[in-house]
């Protein structure tokens, strides 16, 4: 399947999303703050990243944005892992350089078909 890389600082929700995702065929590299997911996605560029936007050490609008800044890694797709819902939540994390929004609770069939559709529109 898919080399995915998931930069989030919650414990229980890398935990079930990598499982969940490997079960699923799909390669899942681990990142736990900004700074190293940046730094994961240089390093070893995934086909697809989902970034928590409430990250420590730099949080996922800076990580966005950046990744798009840079022209080795602009068109890998990202999605957007937030607990902002709000109005203009998803518009914020489009603007900062996401491809597609997922807010949490995750809903697993949906993120899938989320990725699904990265990967298509990427390849």
């Amino acid at each position: 399947m898919a080399k995915l890389l998931l930069v989030e600082d919650t414990p229980e929700i890398w935990d079930f999303l990598s499982r969940r995702l490997a079960r699923r065929g799909h390669e899942v590299a681990l990142a736990h703050d900004g700074q190293a997911g940046l730094d994961a996605a240089q390093a070893a560029p995934p086909q697809v990243i989902l970034l928590d936007m409430n990250l420590p050490v730099m949080d996922g609008w800076t990580v966005a944005r950046r990744l798009k800044d840079d022209p080795a890694t602009a068109a890998i797709p990202i999605i957007a892992l937030t607990a902002h819902a709000l109005a203009g939540d998803r518009e914020k994390a489009l603007a900062a350089g996401c491809d597609d929004y997922h807010p949490k609770p995750i809903d697993f069939s949906r993120l899938l078909t989320q990725i699904d559709a990265a990967l298509e529109a990427a390849a």
